[in-house]
């Protein structure tokens, strides 16, 4: 059987063997590298190498057997939400959205009204996003919080801004700052403290050392103290690295746990305050994009969502 792909804008600038992985998920590796040496797979109908990159109008053609063919089927639990959305920016490549407690970033509780979701039918609604004409892109968020934890997060609308909001994460070139309440002060007004980090992942938790350990991993958190207030403190952070529950897990080990954290925190303090969700809140991202990146336009941008509930609450 010989099966057509039509390459475009989001399927362009990538490798032939990484756009087929995602285009026909059912198609073993080791059956692609070898239809590719035997030239079974062609772009534009000449033979092409592992390392072809693809480019937008591109007519890719595979010989395989029938069960082997088929395409990736889209996740369309989307249409099943309402998209509510507290949009914070917007543009033509990517969304910025403040998350509230209680909804997931992805899919793991079950339900299929996560925030991805309600962006996905978003974008649809808007015929910015039509499943049917991709073949291996799909809107996707460039970083997630906690149920638990409100804030904004970035979603790319297409495969370019995906690559590069990615890049720019991985290179330390988007600053993400919180605010967080917790219920004693830090040692210090202002730090910046480095520590060793891994998950546990059967319990959910992550586990902090002073000192390197086999399988721990480098952690940056930076922190300032804003203001105090019947025994609790207002901070801002700022995160250099980005671990599994870092901030929760790094302030609750100098000290100084998160009001409301049921994992890291004082179950006594919580009931107290009758706070059972870790007061802790994504307010604001800062990019430094290079100019040659065609999101060059947000270098030395601050985008906020302004002041939590939560400090209005208490502060």
């Amino acid at each position: 059987m010989m099966k057509k792909f039509l390459i475009n804008s989001n399927d362009s600038g990538q490798r032939i063997d990484k756009f087929l992985a995602k285009a026909m998920p059912k198609l073993p590796k080791s059956m692609m590298y070898k239809l590719i040496r035997k030239k079974d797979i062609k772009i534009n109908g000449k033979r092409c190498e592992i390392s072809t990159i693809l480019k937008d109008g591109d007519i890719v053609a595979i010989y395989v057997k029938d069960e082997l063919s088929e395409s990736k089927s889209h996740d369309l639990s989307f249409m099943n939400v309402t998209p509510i959305l507290d949009i914070v920016y917007e543009d033509e490549n990517i969304l910025i959205v403040f998350k509230p407690v209680g909804i997931d970033s992805h899919s793991g509780s079950g339900s299929s009204d996560t925030l991805i979701n309600r962006i996905k039918r978003y974008l649809f609604d808007k015929k910015e996003y039509l499943p049917d004409m991709e073949s291996s892109f799909a809107p996707a968020l460039c970083s997630r919080l906690d149920r638990n934890t409100s804030g904004i997060v970035t979603a790319a609308k297409n495969a370019a801004a995906l690559r590069e909001i990615n890049l720019a994460i991985q290179n330390g070139k988007i600053r993400k700052i919180y605010h967080c309440i917790t219920i004693s002060p830090p040692p210090k007004g202002a730090d910046i403290i480095c520590a060793y980090h891994q998950k546990n992942s059967s319990e959910n938790l992550a586990i902090i050392s002073d000192t390197p350990k086999n399988g721990f991993k480098p952690i940056k958190t930076g922190y300032r103290l804003i203001t105090e207030k019947k025994g609790l403190s207002l901070l801002e952070v700022t995160l250099f690295t980005g671990r599994t529950h870092q901030i929760r897990a790094h302030l609750a080990h100098i000290g100084a746990p998160l009001l409301g954290d049921g994992k890291y925190g004082d179950p006594a303090v919580n009931k107290r305050f009758g706070i059972f969700s870790q007061q802790l809140c994504a307010t604001a991202l800062e990019f430094e994009i290079p100019e040659n990146s065609q999101l060059c336009y947000l270098n030395k941008i601050m985008i906020s969502a302004g002041t939590p509930d939560f400090e209005k609450k208490f502060f």
